[in-house]
């Protein structure tokens, strides 16, 4: 009965969202909307009969189901915003607001250039020099209290907009729509949100997101430059456009050396490739890990959404090897998404650490769904959840 209802008021919370803060006038007429973009019902009574000794798992239910439907939204808010409203400056705030909701489990901390610099984020920082936003390395965690029996992190790809940079997107390569490139770290953030709504037991999780644009000037980066990344291997730029893995690199040495987590899931819409194998309604998962890969998949049904799992091909690194440098950022047309993954297992010590890549660039915008879907978030939240069970 509980887990009925629950499912009933997420479908209801999360069904009464539209997207209209950024429409002078709701469709059909009227007086301006304004701001949230949840326009809808004031409330909505569910009429059910359960046993009297069944109130506490209701309300319990009721209370899990508000905490998903606010992280989702989150997702889906920052997702749909465009590029001159949600810059890193802007997701930096998205995790501000986290941090504050939930003062007793969650701090903070932003890193600016320099102390990336210190860092020796090469890669991360070759993709943030052309644009004159500031680069906002995000850094929030949740600590729970009580023991931690686990340290997790959650990475998202952040670029708030990707114009290629000087592999430029041209007509049909989307350009128009890259506001959602930054999907990854939607889902990470609104599952931050998530986590900080149901407060698990045992988990101490990290929630971080590299986020810059890449942009075109007339200075940074060109195809064939050499970038250093954080743990000293040196990567050949021989496409421009494939920068989402520059900066998740440096994201994920972090994850694993500064932050110490044991497990990493990164998130990113990180290839048109994983779109034409899998199309717009599931994301492909990577892992080297058989358990984490189930564990994900489980916490994927349990949520509603789809992850499909992709092969690792190690035969495939051979498209990576570059004559200059230790490799290079991407490889043939072909098994493009696999290729890609392959290039972030470079940068984790999958011996030692558990790791799993999503790769969501179809399922993160629908536009039968109204646009952004908040994909992830809710499977994230529920992944991290069970890690300290």
């Amino acid at each position: 009965a509980a887990l009925g209802v629950a499912t009933d008021a997420k479908g209801v919370l999360l069904g009464k969202y539209e997207s209209t803060r950024f429409k002078s006038q709701p469709e059909g007429g009227g007086a301006p909307t304004g701001g949230g973009g949840l326009e809808g019902p004031e409330a909505v009574e569910l009429l059910g009969m359960f046993p009297a000794d069944a109130q506490a798992e209701v309300e319990a239910a009721l209370s899990r189901a508000q905490g998903v439907a606010s992280g989702v939204t989150l997702a889906r808010y920052l997702v749909e915003a465009p590029p001159n409203i949600c810059n890193p400056a802007h997701l930096a705030d998205a995790a501000r607001s986290c941090a504050a909701l939930y003062p007793d489990t969650m701090s903070l901390k932003v890193l600016g250039r320099a102390e990336c610099e210190a860092l020796g984020m090469g890669c991360y920082l070759g993709v943030a020099e052309c644009s004159e936003l500031e680069p906002q390395f995000i850094h929030l965690t949740y600590k729970p209290a009580g023991e931690v029996k686990k340290r997790v992190a959650l990475v998202g790809k952040g670029l708030t907009f990707d114009s290629g940079g000087y592999n430029l997107k041209v007509a049909g390569s989307m350009i128009e729509m890259m506001k959602f490139d930054m999907g990854g770290s939607g889902a990470t953030l609104g599952a931050a949100r998530i986590v900080g709504a149901l407060a698990p037991a045992g988990v101490e999780c990290h929630f971080i997101v590299a986020a810059c644009e890449n942009m075109i000037d007339g200075k940074g980066l060109r195809p064939g430059d050499i970038l250093t990344a954080s743990n000293g291997m040196t990567v050949e730029v021989n496409n421009t456009d494939a920068e989402g893995r520059l900066t998740l690199c440096d994201a994920l040495v972090y994850a694993q050396d500064q932050v110490g987590a044991e497990a990493i899931v990164d998130s990113a819409t990180l290839t048109g490739a994983c779109m034409v194998a899998l199309g717009n309604s599931m994301a492909g998962l990577f892992s080297p890990s058989d358990a984490l890969a189930a564990e994900l998949g489980d916490c994927a049904v349990e949520a509603g959404e789809k992850l499909w799992r992709l092969p690792l091909e190690d035969e495939y690194m051979e498209q990576l090897k570059s004559s200059v440098a230790d490799m290079k950022n991407t490889g043939t047309r072909y098994g493009g998404s696999i290729t890609a993954a392959l290039y972030l297992k470079e940068f984790v010590d999958t011996e030692n650490v558990e790791w799993a890549h999503i790769d969501m660039a179809g399922p993160v915008w629908d536009d039968k769904q109204g646009g952004a879907t908040g994909f992830g978030a809710a499977t994230l939240a529920q992944w991290v959840e069970k890690q300290g069970q």
